[in-house]
């Protein structure tokens, strides 16, 4: 299927932003012993990578990486494909994710790492797509609201092109 893309956020916008997320992110963070952030692979990683940079309380870098299936009132079940190699018990943790959707899949994984009893738990999304939600999932740091589209770039895809993109584009298919 053919397609095009145009520019929803540009590269200069989202580097403002993520200076900004960062701010608030260390003024919150600012006495705490560490923070554990946890990309959400594999569409965080850059989000994760660039933020990740311009935090001043020390941080600890880990990943997960899930796949969600079937279709249910309860949004499915999610199956962990690669689990933390950190130990959160009693340490502050910050998901950080590329974007939340319907918030299902991000619900089930913040579901099961409270079980792990961390001293907090927060969420960091660059894109927050507050139209889709089925699930009440609470952002403590968001990039940017967005409209229900398709967007890829800054770590997002379409059958896993695109990831490299300065920039977030929305994908317009040909009719």
């Amino acid at each position: 299927m053919g397609h095009t893309l145009t520019t929803m956020f540009s590269k200069q916008e989202i580097e403002l932003r993520v200076q900004q997320i960062a701010a608030e992110i260390n003024d919150h963070y600012k006495n705490s012993e560490e923070v554990i952030l946890i990309g959400l692979l594999r569409g965080s990683a850059i989000f994760l990578a660039d933020l990740s940079r311009l935090l001043t309380v020390p941080v600890i870098l880990d990943f997960m990486a899930t796949s969600s299936y079937g279709k249910t009132t309860d949004g499915g079940e999610v199956k962990i494909l690669k689990e933390l190699d950190e130990e959160i018990h009693g340490r502050d943790v910050l998901i950080i994710e590329d974007i939340i959707d319907t918030g299902n899949t991000l619900n089930k994984i913040k579901e099961m790492l409270l079980l792990r009893d961390p001293k907090s738990l927060a969420i960091c999304a660059l894109l927050n797509k507050t139209s889709r939600r089925e699930v009440d999932v609470f952002v403590n740091w968001q990039g940017f609201s967005i409209e229900d589209k398709f967007v890829v770039g800054y770590g997002m895809d379409y059958a896993q092109l695109y990831r490299n993109l300065p920039y977030i584009g929305i994908v317009n298919f040909d009719k």
